[in-house]
């Protein structure tokens, strides 16, 4: 973060001091967690029955902090009293972006991918300058704040990813953090229980494209319907990116190499240049494409881009992150999170890394699909079934409707097994995998990633590509 005294954090967040030098600079971080306070930063308690974070204000002073953002003041603590911590938050994220003018802001929104589009976005503008981006998934009202607050005034780029569970939830991120550029991936089922239709999830994605200002741009996906339409809905400039013909920025020729990842010819302005992935997965082409937009707006190349695309990895752990073990198991660890449509693209991947292998999909329960649940699981089981996957995992009772699904296709020669817990699904690996199988595993956070950690556990792995990639900041 910029340095600013107490008086400016005060008069940015709307609060008050208590036992606090009103001169006193916070030249460190902004953290919420105690255990990552450095010294000058700020410690920000959240109040909580289970954890409270005021019971941590003590020891966040002793570790070097500057003050604390609270909600009461702490005896002996120097504070910044607010009524909200997250509004507190992000109107000190506002304060600082204000006073980084030349700071270029990317927001990123979609049903799925914008985590992976985010670290692709990232890796891009490393190269041109200074780039924060956040770890994981920090999408909502704490996350995106608090990646805001890392930036200063030597960085160049700030890449944002956007979540929402509800309308008005991207308009308010956007109103913390004001894109220039605004991205949207796709238009899907994630969160559908929140919203109760695609179309109030795409009104709701929409929100990131009508913030825009007349000078910005606005990257849409050239080929998911609702993404596009939303062209309509901004007076930004609208760029498509994808594999549709009319897509500005668009690929062509695309093949999948016997690890899943994808080749293509990237056509853009200027020209067009060959691209080799080295991420796995077909759908990472649209991602891909997407990234190379935003990179184009702001200034690269398209030779430069193609040259960088085949050399990036994700940043983000647990999405398709793919190793080999020692006795020729190859695992997609993509358990981070899961809905439908990013299941069936993991399933697609995992079917196209193993021709003639045998293909195994342990696929735990996917939340928040509200009354579509049965039916989300059920056309998960059935994709599965109809793309000839050798052998189905369902982990967990709620998950049982993948397995119903699977087995209701009676034309297929797998098998489908549902256990009951992560440890359960782990002894049937143990018992029914063999030597050069393909392993993807799938879930909500309902922690399906226990059965890759174990699979990675086994036994040595053979040396495989890195999986971490760093943003540039």
């Amino acid at each position: 973060m910029i340095p600013l005294t107490l008086a400016e954090v005060a008069t940015a967040t709307g609060g008050s001091l208590a036992e606090a030098d009103p001169a006193t600079v916070v030249t460190g971080t902004v953290e919420f967690d105690s255990r990552a306070v450095s010294a000058g930063g700020l410690f920000v308690a959240f109040p909580g029955q289970r954890v409270d974070g005021h019971e941590f204000a003590e020891a966040a002073i002793a570790a070097g902090a500057a003050a604390v953002l609270a909600t009461r003041t702490v005896a002996g603590v120097p504070t910044v009293r607010v009524d909200d911590p997250h509004t507190a938050m992000g109107r000190l994220a506002r304060a600082v972006l204000d006073r980084l003018p030349s700071l270029r802001v990317i927001g990123i929104t979609g049903s799925s991918g914008k985590t992976t589009t985010k670290d692709l976005v990232a890796g891009l503008l490393g190269p041109l300058g200074p780039t924060v981006a956040p770890p994981g998934s920090f999408n909502n009202e704490l996350g995106l704040p608090y990646t805001v607050l890392r930036a200063d005034a030597r960085t160049r780029f700030l890449v944002l990813e956007m979540g929402a569970r509800g309308p008005g939830h991207l308009r308010y991120l956007c109103q913390i953090a004001p894109p220039s550029i605004g991205v949207v991936v796709n238009v899907g089922v994630s969160h559908l229980g929140e919203f109760g239709s695609v179309d109030a999830i795409a009104a709701a994605k929409g929100e990131l494209p009508e913030a825009l200002p007349d000078e910005g741009t606005a990257i849409l996906n050239a080929d998911d319907d609702r993404v596009r339409a939303m062209a309509s809905r901004t007076l930004a400039r609208a760029v498509l990116a994808g594999e549709s013909a009319d897509a500005a920025v668009r690929a062509v020729g695309v093949r999948l190499d016997a690890r899943g990842r994808a080749g293509y010819t990237l056509v853009g302005p200027g020209g067009s240049a060959p691209v080799q992935l080295r991420v796995a997965g077909r759908h990472q082409v649209g991602n891909s494409l997407l990234a190379a937009a935003v990179a184009i707006e702001a200034g690269m190349d398209l030779a430069r881009i193609a040259g960088l695309l085949p050399t990036l990895r994700l940043a983000s752990p647990r999405r398709m992150d793919v190793f080999d073990r020692s006795d020729g198991v190859t695992v997609i660890d993509d358990s981070y999170n899961a809905n439908p449509a990013s299941t069936i693209a993991a399933l697609r991947a995992l079917t196209g890394m193993s021709a003639r292998r045998r293909a195994v999909a342990v696929l735990g329960y996917m939340a928040e699909l509200g009354e579509h649940e049965h039916a989300g699981h059920a056309d998960v089981g059935r994709v599965a079934a109809r793309l000839g996957v050798d052998l189905v995992v369902v982990v967990g009772e709620l998950a049982g409707p993948i397995h119903d699904g699977a087995v209701s296709e009676s034309s297929w020669g797998g098998k489908s097994v549902q256990v009951t817990d992560q440890a359960a699904a782990v002894a049937v690996l143990r018992e029914e995998l063999r030597p050069g199988d393909v392993v993807l595993v799938k879930g909500s956070r309902y922690r399906t990633w226990e059965v890759a950690d174990a699979l990675r556990a086994d036994g040595p792995t053979a040396p495989a590509a890195p999986t971490t990639m760093g943003a540039g900041a």
